[in-house]
């Protein structure tokens, strides 16, 4: 037994380079109970060694799956966006016109819900972010063809998404209407805004957003400055010029009836705001959280300033000055929400809501146009304000590895996208706008005009 034991040890030396110790028990212990340590003393043979390696399949690509955190955050956020709309800017435009128009004007930002749900997914997510080219998407969905209920965008469900940017694009439509409050026939503002849509809103959001050629140059618009605020200030502005000026401008009382009913407006937008900027992350996280933070920073700051500029210039600060200087906020801070810190957000706020003041005074006054809600001055103003300051102001704290690696470049694109915006816009708003006005006419009469648009349009009124 010795014998083998030893012959044993000498061949696993030779062989493995390894000893085999045995228990001093081992003679007499059965084979299925004996315990063997191997103890490494050289390294893997040679023979071993010249074995080819193993290849390891490579992993698949992860697929896009959904998550339930940001598709019941974006489902929040959808409602908030809605919010925005209906209540809100119905409340906060219809409290600043005339009684007699007072229906009217919340009449157009409740049809803008309507009309535009039907166009958007008719035609308009399809243009807007459907496969095309870079200036427009094709009609491969058409009707929303081909969404089902398992198809994602990232990790929420697509057709959440294209309910999400619908509501993006009814907000939009329904900020155009401050501009041609207490004038414009229904009918044709129905028509407008059925067309605009499709032909304005669609394709300059498939410019940014959609993979168009905006985008892929690399400017930086988070939540809407230049889709949303520029694009529909600057339809505003050309429909207010179309139109012409208030009858009476002037000469009688343009009071606001009812600054209770804006202030409430005001907040609902405040607050919807949320959803807006936050809900532009796509998803429950931490670019969402500071999203919020940041809006709510600007949409402050932007108050206080032009508090302050109304009380030098007026002698007082007004209640509505509070109201529209925190939209001017809110607006500043939406091309920049997910790029832009605490202390960025603070000075936009700032600058916004004194060169937003300016924009409703000054500016309207060199314009001479009857932008009866300031449209123009609130988002177009705004929208470029912010548009351009999120270059300068740009994060690489917050954005990491996709921060602008040159801001003078950065500018450049920012300022592209700007006038881009303003030019497409402008021109398409009017060809719009005129072709409407020979058809069917897009001022209604000046007998309907003094008995006002409530009763001579809809055939109601507010006692």
């Amino acid at each position: 037994m010795k014998k083998m034991l030893m012959a044993l040890s000498l061949s696993g030396a030779l062989l493995g380079g390894s000893t085999v110790v045995w228990a001093e028990e081992a003679a007499s212990t059965p084979v299925t109970e004996q315990t063997v340590v191997v103890t490494e003393t050289n390294t893997i043979p040679e023979a071993i060694e010249a074995e080819a390696p193993v290849e390891v399949a490579a992993e698949p690509e992860a697929e896009a799956t959904l998550d339930t955190g940001d598709t019941a955050w974006i489902l929040v956020s959808t409602a908030l966006v809605l919010l925005m709309t209906i209540p809100g800017l119905a409340l906060f435009y219809g409290g600043m016109v005339r009684k007699k128009n007072v229906l009217s004007t919340m009449a157009h930002s409740f049809v803008a819900a309507a009309v535009v749900s039907i166009a958007w997914i008719v035609i308009g997510y399809t243009l807007a972010f459907g496969e095309g080219n870079a200036f427009i998407g094709g009609l491969d969905k058409l009707m929303l063809s081909g969404i089902g209920t398992d198809a994602l965008s990232g990790s929420i469900p697509e057709i959440l998404f294209v309910v999400f940017q619908m509501t993006f694009a009814i907000i939009t439509v329904a900020i155009i209407s401050g501009s041609i409050a207490e004038r414009m026939k229904f009918g044709a503002f129905v028509a407008f805004i059925a067309i605009w849509v499709v032909v304005v809103y669609a394709p300059i959001t498939h410019w940014v957003w959609g993979g168009g050629w905006l985008g892929n140059d690399g400017a930086l618009d988070f939540a809407g400055g230049t889709v949303v605020h520029i694009n529909s200030g600057v339809a505003g502005l050309v429909a207010a010029y179309m139109l012409g000026k208030r009858m009476g401008l002037g000469r009688e009382s343009m009071a606001p009836h009812n600054l209770a009913l804006t202030v409430v407006g005001a907040s609902l937008l405040w607050v919807g705001w949320f959803g807006f900027n936050g809900g532009s992350a796509l998803g429950a996280n931490g670019s969402a959280s500071y999203a919020i933070v940041v809006t709510q920073v600007a949409a402050a700051a932007a108050a206080l300033s032009w508090l302050v500029a109304e009380k030098v210039v007026r002698g007082k600060a007004s209640v509505l000055g509070a109201a529209s200087g925190a939209v001017a906020g809110l607006v500043v801070i939406t091309p920049a929400a997910g790029f832009v810190t605490v202390g960025g957000a603070l000075i936009m706020g700032l600058i916004g809501g004194v060169v937003c003041f300016w924009g409703i005074t000054a500016l309207k006054r060199t314009l001479k146009a009857d932008d009866s809600l300031d449209a123009f001055g609130l988002h177009g103003v705004g929208g470029i304000v912010g548009a351009i300051l999120t270059a300068v102001f740009a994060s690489e704290f917050i954005m990491g590895d996709d921060a602008p690696a040159n801001m003078l470049t950065q500018l450049w694109v920012q300022v592209e996208g700007v006038l881009a915006t303003i030019a497409y816009s402008a021109v398409m708003t009017f060809i719009i706008l005129k072709v409407i006005d020979l058809a069917i006419g897009i001022r209604v009469s000046n007998d309907d005009e003094r008995m006002g648009l409530d009763l001579s349009q809809h055939g109601e009124r507010v006692e």
